[in-house]
């Protein structure tokens, strides 16, 4: 079960979201009555699609759902996607990490579990079909420990923040498989923007096999009360916390708030966290947003607004102009990385990624807590408190201040650059000081790793190809990438074979070959091709043995080799100084050649 690359922090119950809040007592009643009645009737239809605007409650009613089911004792697992979260938004973890927690949840599954990844050890990389079935399915319909009378529930929120809209498409009609099973009940509960087409002739699904609930149809009287409710909960540990009075702030306030929210719970929460955050000022931030939304009607442009509220309150009104654009500066270069990262990173990565002193984040988003959610500790990753902030930052048409707004171009370019810079610095040979080129990827622990790769290194390792392709930069021969590959192409997938990540570097290897024009750079599509060749032939023994690239990788590469010719000098020492051990190799060489089956020993 240890083989499977699950993602623990995409459960609903994970650490990563233990802040996350469920429903208020009160509110959502009828909803969830309703989720919670499909989920023990005898209903043929087995998924449940949950579906509305950015901001209407969607992962709230999600985690309320999966805590309900786990008490109930019929959570089978859950997975709550989030772009920019790294593995959350990554198609390929998302059966594997359903599979582990069923194992974990059920003796009888994990049997049946352990046995398919026994018999396919190659399961994580295989198609998303394979893995549904060999993974999922099949053990379901094999396992004994539900009667057909007992539901087990899926949940799987935000589907639409899942990185690949084809594979999107196919996670959907792969769990609308789920009918077929008869040892079972499985119910699957999901949540996605209206943005997914989920009509049943688009992904293929049987009108029988799902129920559709369109959550911004709701009432607006009933979406209003839960506002209600929402608002005066959280305004009562203001008061509190504050001690300001008992009639504060007041019904008419709470009803003007309601108004502007425009059904959007999303709106309350940040109006929320931004009076809360004003400690002392509270009262003052609240004025604000109840003179700054009073006008506003369309849900869209009421978030909006309440987003720019919060952005400008961070920008000092007694500042000079010259101050101001510094701030603005820092604002954009700091946010407009934040919002585009594949993995959320912690102030401490983040200031070394970018180059600036970790105090300079802190001030930059001292303000920002309304809409970021930052640690106390420096060491833990900041995230969005909700993905409309992305949305909002992204979008010209959304964000009018250009002193604020991101071009998301722009900021992957930049990031990218950041990476190779940061990776050019760092990176070197043998970067563990392990010494023998024998050393197993497996003989480091994860404490000493973190010592020679710290976080925001590994981030730059992992994701440095996707912000170049993300910024739509066109590579050239001699530029920055080209020069980075010719110093520091080993010293890179050396670094990834340590962290178990040599899969993700063939990838990176392939889509770079595929962005460059071969007829416009030839010398660097020469070398990436090559570098391709390289590292799928000597994979097994670079996953193995990181350091192995510098000695049997280079030595069996042909002579012609690009990458061997670039990097010869990386052969240690004790090699090229005995022709005997080259000969020698040369000798197996040809003895393993025009074999008609294996050979399974040389001496």
């Amino acid at each position: 079960l240890s083989k499977l690359p699950a993602v623990p922090q995409a459960a609903f119950n994970s650490f990563d979201k233990r802040h996350d809040p469920i429903c208020l007592p009160g509110t959502r009643v009828d909803l969830i009555r309703n989720i919670i009645t499909w989920v023990d009737g005898l209903d043929e239809r087995c998924i449940f699609w949950l579906n509305g605007l950015a901001g209407t409650g969607k992962s709230t009613i999600a985690r309320t759902v999966a805590q309900a089911c786990q008490e109930k004792n019929c959570l089978g697992a859950s997975f709550f996607f989030s772009r920019g979260g790294g593995n959350t938004s990554h198609a390929g973890k998302f059966f594997v990490s359903i599979a582990w927690q069923l194992a974990n949840m059920s003796p009888s599954l994990r049997r049946y579990i352990c046995e398919a990844i026994a018999e396919h050890s190659d399961i994580s990389d295989r198609s998303l079909r394979d893995q549904w079935y060999q993974l999922i399915l099949r053990p379901l319909s094999q396992s004994n420990d539900n009667s057909p009378q007992s539901p087990l529930v899926l949940v799987v929120d935000a589907l639409d923040e899942c990185n690949d809209e084809k594979d999107i498409r196919m996670i959907i009609q792969l769990l609308a498989e789920a009918r077929s099973l008869t040892r079972v009940r499985l119910r699957i509960f999901m949540t996605s923007r209206p943005e997914i087409p989920i009509r049943h002739g688009v992904y293929q699904i049987p009108e029988a096999g799902h129920q559709d609930f369109v959550l911004h149809n709701i009432s607006p009287a009933v979406v209003d009360h839960d506002i209600s409710l929402f608002l005066e909960h959280n305004f009562g540990t203001i008061r509190a916390e504050r001690a300001f009075s008992a009639d504060w702030p007041g019904d008419l306030v709470i009803r003007r708030l309601v108004q502007n929210a425009c059904g959007l719970f999303i709106w309350a929460a940040t109006a929320c966290r931004f009076v809360s955050q004003g400690k002392q000022f509270a009262k003052r931030r609240l004025s604000i947003i109840l003179k700054e939304e009073a006008s506003s009607t369309a849900p869209e442009k009421t978030l909006n607004e309440i987003y720019t509220t919060v952005l400008s309150n961070s920008v000092g009104q007694d500042y000079d102009d010259e101050e101001k654009k510094e701030v603005y500066k820092n604002l954009k270069r700091i946010l407009g990385s934040i919002v585009v990262l594949l993995s959320p990173l912690s102030a401490v990565a983040l200031a070394t990624l970018l180059n600036i002193p970790r105090d300079d984040i802190n001030q930059t988003l001292e303000d920002l807590h309304a809409v970021l959610d930052i640690p106390q500790e420096h060491d833990r990753p900041i995230r969005l408190h909700h993905p409309s902030f992305r949305d909002f930052l992204l979008d010209g048409k959304r964000c009018n201040d250009v002193n604020l707004r991101v071009n998301e171009k722009q900021a992957h370019k930049s990031l990218a650059e950041y990476c190779i810079e940061l990776l050019s610095a760092t990176l070197k040979q043998d970067i563990c000081g392990m010494r023998a080129p024998g050393t197993l990827a497996t003989a480091i622990n994860s404490g000493e790793f973190q010592q020679y790769l710290p976080l925001e290194v590994q981030y730059t390792c992992i994701y440095w190809v996707q912000h170049l392709q993300r910024s739509g930069t066109q590579l050239h021969d001699d530029d920055q990438v080209h020069r980075f590959l010719q110093e520091h192409l080993l010293h890179w997938l050396e670094a990834l074979s340590w962290m178990g990540k040599t899969s993700e570097g063939i990838l990176a290897i392939l889509s770079l070959e595929a962005q460059i024009p071969a007829d416009k750079s030839p010398n660097l599509y020469a070398f990436v091709h090559d570098a391709k060749r390289f590292v799928l032939y000597n994979r097994l023994v670079i996953e193995q043995a990181p350091l192995q690239l510098y000695c049997s990788a280079l030595i069996f590469a042909p002579e012609k080799s690009i990458v061997r010719r670039r990097f010869e000098k990386c052969i240690p020492t004790w090699i090229q100084r005995k022709p005997r051990v080259q000969a020698n190799w040369s000798a197996a060489l040809q003895t393993l050649e025009g074999h008609s089956s294996w050979v399974t020993s040389v001496a």
